[in-house]
């Protein structure tokens, strides 16, 4: 059929001389590709190598790249292959195609010692960063929550009610679900392991301290850290690669007034509703259990919880809530504006958005803990 793509070795003395022809388009690939698979075998030390594609009558991008491709085999020793006859039309694609680098060959490297003090080193160094970071964004969300205090009417509050539904009143079922199910599972246990030594009734104590100083705020936090934390970050990571943030910055908007600001308000607001009905349900879920399971009356669970626990159980878990939802948006934030051009940055930086908030969180649950104990409470 008239346009087929050819390519002929012509006579040229010792040198080499390929002529190509016809349509060199995607259309024609698999016989483009065996065209210049075969041709690349031609290559060796010869003084004088040239390709003609003067004949060519079409040519996209992927036939320029066949013809760079063959060029770059072609060319050995010091003598590279030059390409003769191209038309004033097709000069700018491969000369574009030609600015594309070919990726170097990685060498793998043996394990030595040494290079697994650097790895270290730069994983110590990655965590500095990473502090840096959260400290950076710390620094500007304040700066926004003081420029709002100095201009409310910049305060967006339709922006702060949407993400407080999507992050506060959306997220209750799941929530109320889970922490329900976990004060099931510690009733059960709790009152299996307690009845050998006839101490069923004090399930009711370790449930209600359990839950409302750890069990329960932490778990939330860490469940907003999953499900709220990496929707920021896929969020303003989806919007840096449209440029739709350098494009607030251009229009003379401050990215952490109109997006960060909100989200993190959002968050604090709604961490500690999430806590508190979460530490209701996994309450009302243990008194269940131990009354079904444990033959515990409703009346004496409650009798004794009261008697179990005090104001100050309420008050550690709350105060722990708004820092830690502090915590997991600053982290989300950071790591939705570190994404690149590109999906798979996307995804590196929702999956490391969500382990950093969980590590955080626990950090923390861990600090409060150290510093509820050495004050008393």
């Amino acid at each position: 059929m008239s346009g087929d793509p050819t390519l002929e070795r012509i006579a040229s003395g010792n040198g080499l001389a390929l002529c190509a022809a016809g349509s060199w388009t995607a259309r024609f690939a698999p016989v483009l590709e065996r065209l210049v698979t075969d041709a690349e075998k031609l290559g060796g030390s010869r003084p004088n190598i040239f390709i003609d594609v003067s004949q060519v009558s079409k040519l996209d991008t992927f036939g320029a790249w066949l013809i760079e491709r063959l060029r770059r085999s072609l060319t050995q020793g010091g003598i590279e292959a030059q390409i003769a006859g191209l038309s004033a039309n097709y000069s700018s694609l491969v000369d574009e195609v030609r600015r594309v680098k070919a990726q170097p060959v990685i060498e793998g490297r043996a394990v030595t010692i040494s290079g697994m003090l650097e790895q270290v080193g730069r994983s110590v160094a990655g965590v500095g960063g990473t502090l840096v970071g959260l400290i950076d964004m710390l620094g500007a969300v304040l700066a926004a929550v003081g420029n709002v205090v100095i201009h409310p009417r910049g305060f967006r509050l339709t922006s702060t009610i949407h993400h407080l539904e999507q992050v506060c009143w959306r997220a209750v079922p799941i929530v109320v679900l889970i922490t329900f199910l976990i004060g099931c599972i510690i009733s059960q246990q709790g009152i299996f392991h307690f009845r050998k030594f006839g101490a069923d009734i004090f399930v009711v104590d370790m449930l209600g301290v359990l839950v409302l100083r750890e069990i329960g705020v932490l778990l939330v936090a860490i469940m907003v850290a999953g499900r709220s934390g990496s929707a920021y970050t896929a969020e303003l990571g989806s919007m840096k690669m449209r440029e739709e943030i350098d494009a607030l910055r251009t229009m003379g908007f401050d990215p952490i007034e109109v997006l960060i600001l909100p989200r993190m308000l959002a968050l604090v607001l709604a961490l500690p509703i999430l806590a508190f009905l979460g530490a209701m349900a996994a309450l009302y879920g243990g008194g269940l259990v131990a009354w079904l399971y444990g033959g515990v009356d409703p009346e004496a669970f409650l009798l004794r919880l009261r008697d179990a626990i005090s104001i100050d159980h309420f008050i550690v878990g709350i105060i722990k809530a708004p820092v830690m939802a502090a915590v997991i948006g600053i982290v989300a934030c950071v790591e939705g504006l570190a994404v690149q051009g590109s999906a798979e940055s996307l995804g590196q930086h929702t999956t490391s958005s969500v382990v950093k908030g969980i590590f955080f969180v626990i950090v923390m649950d861990g600090v409060f803990a150290i510093f509820f104990a050495a004050i008393g409470m």
